[in-house]
């Protein structure tokens, strides 16, 4: 039962990562969306917490914290696309950055831990990001729908060769 629970929903996350893909800029704007309502909601628990809490110095900064993450979620929700290109530039630092973290673990991490696979992770993730901020705002369209695709897919093939090998282990222990 598992197995097949498995196999079906690896399968709906590699058609869904397939039309990210296809067709990115819905997805973007679907996943800005998406984060535009946990930001308000995050905004509203937060509200609901400062008043829960009462206390003068930290009401206000809850307040206030919770008040702005409400208006930038609800502004995302209502302005999608200027939100994708606000959220593809966030994204675009946060894997320069990282990149860049992952080259300088290489280089002056420990010889022990040091592995072509992180060197090769560091590169490839600095050039994405490079690649993303060359075109943005443009790159804003695709970036993060296609990132998603991507995940969704590799996400999709990982799950179903896990419930190949649980179908297989059920078989084998079952002696078929």
């Amino acid at each position: 039962m598992f197995g097949r629970a498995l196999s079906v929903s690896s399968i709906l996350m590699i058609v869904l990562g397939i039309l990210a893909i296809a067709l990115p800029s819905a997805a973007g704007l679907g996943v800005t969306i998406v984060v535009g309502w946990l930001i308000a909601l995050s905004g509203i628990a937060y509200l609901v917490y400062a008043f829960a809490a009462w206390r003068i110095g930290s009401f206000l900064w809850r307040t206030l914290l919770g008040a702005l993450d409400l208006a930038v979620g609800v502004y995302l929700v209502a302005h999608p696309s200027v939100g994708l290109t606000t959220l593809t530039l966030w994204l675009t630092l946060l894997l320069c950055f990282e990149g860049v973290v992952e080259i300088l673990f290489f280089i002056v991490g420990s010889p022990l831990l040091r592995s072509g696979w992180i060197l090769l992770n560091g590169i490839v993730t600095l050039l994405l990001g490079l690649m993303i901020w060359e075109n943005w705002p443009s790159s804003a369209a695709w970036a993060i729908g296609t990132l998603v695709g991507v995940n969704l897919i590799v996400s999709g093939l990982a799950r179903l060769s896990l419930a190949t090998a649980v179908r297989r282990t059920v078989m084998l222990a079952d002696g078929i």
